[in-house]
């Protein structure tokens, strides 16, 4: 019986959705697995930052900012995805092609502008590094004057209950 419930999760698990490896293409994958014979060689993302702060924005206001970075390693970097922690923020305008040691690049990160208070948000990327991930981060105040007003407004809890 966990034979079949095995059998069945993994079905599920590699018969739905969409397919990750046929968005990657396998000429970059070749170009990006040859590190010279030596496994300590690999591409390094360096960042010209790690954290944008947009400030304070108005909620509902979209801000968008660039994450630049060079491969700063001894190998081919080939970013295969680029991912947001959130709906709200979605990174864009990434190149497939593999970046050689010494070659820079950027990705723009969107982010929406709702909600209330101070946010941040992690963008992972997905390469070919060392770790497989790097992440960046943005943050932002939220200014909404329409959640500060129903804070206000929602019923006070009684006092301390006297026995």
């Amino acid at each position: 019986m966990k034979n079949i419930l095995f059998l069945l999760s993994f079905f599920f698990l590699f018969a739905c959705g969409d397919d990750p490896f046929s968005k990657v293409k396998s000429e970059n994958v070749e170009k990006a697995s040859v590190r010279d014979n030596s496994p300590s060689k690999f591409p390094v993302m360096n960042f010209n930052k790690t954290t944008h702060d947009f400030g304070v924005i108005q909620n509902g206001t979209p801000v968008e900012t660039v994450f630049s970075y060079t491969n700063t390693g001894e190998a081919p970097l080939v970013i295969t995805d680029i991912k947001s922690t959130c709906g709200c923020t979605v990174p864009k305008d990434w190149s497939r092609e593999p970046l050689n040691p010494g070659e820079s690049s950027q990705f723009n990160v969107k982010f929406d502008g709702k909600g209330a208070n101070k946010t941040s948000k992690t963008v992972i990327i997905t390469a070919n590094t060392q770790t497989g991930r790097e992440t960046v981060k943005i943050t932002a105040f939220i200014n909404n004057p329409e959640m500060d007003q129903k804070l206000k407004d929602r019923p006070k809890p009684p006092g301390p209950i006297i026995q």
